[in-house]
């Protein structure tokens, strides 16, 4: 199946200004990845997402839960890049966002 970088996917996703900070916040292991029920911490930017993964992870103080619609051509308009993701709820167990 078609896969990106995560941190090509942050990146085109508007998420991070840069694809090298996206690729730091990873190295670190702070995004968590949910692909076919089994949950995993990413800690390398050249792991693979897929359609239809879950991402949980904190930036800016909130924390984003998202479910990969689409991998992207580029970085596009914000509007654009609001397509390649679903917002979900924030897990069980984790604090809600500020409103």
């Amino acid at each position: 199946s078609a896969s990106v970088r995560a941190d090509v996917w942050l990146w085109r996703a508007r998420f991070f200004k840069s694809r090298s900070l996206a690729a730091r916040f990873l190295e670190e292991g702070r995004v968590r990845l949910t692909r076919d029920g089994s949950e995993s911490r990413i800690d390398k930017c050249a792991r693979a997402v897929r359609i239809g993964d879950h991402l949980v992870f904190a930036v800016g103080g909130r924390l984003t839960a998202v479910k990969v619609q689409a991998l992207g051509e580029r970085r596009g308009p914000p509007a654009e890049a609001r397509t390649l993701y679903l917002p979900l709820e924030a897990p069980a167990g984790d604090p809600p966002e500020a409103p």
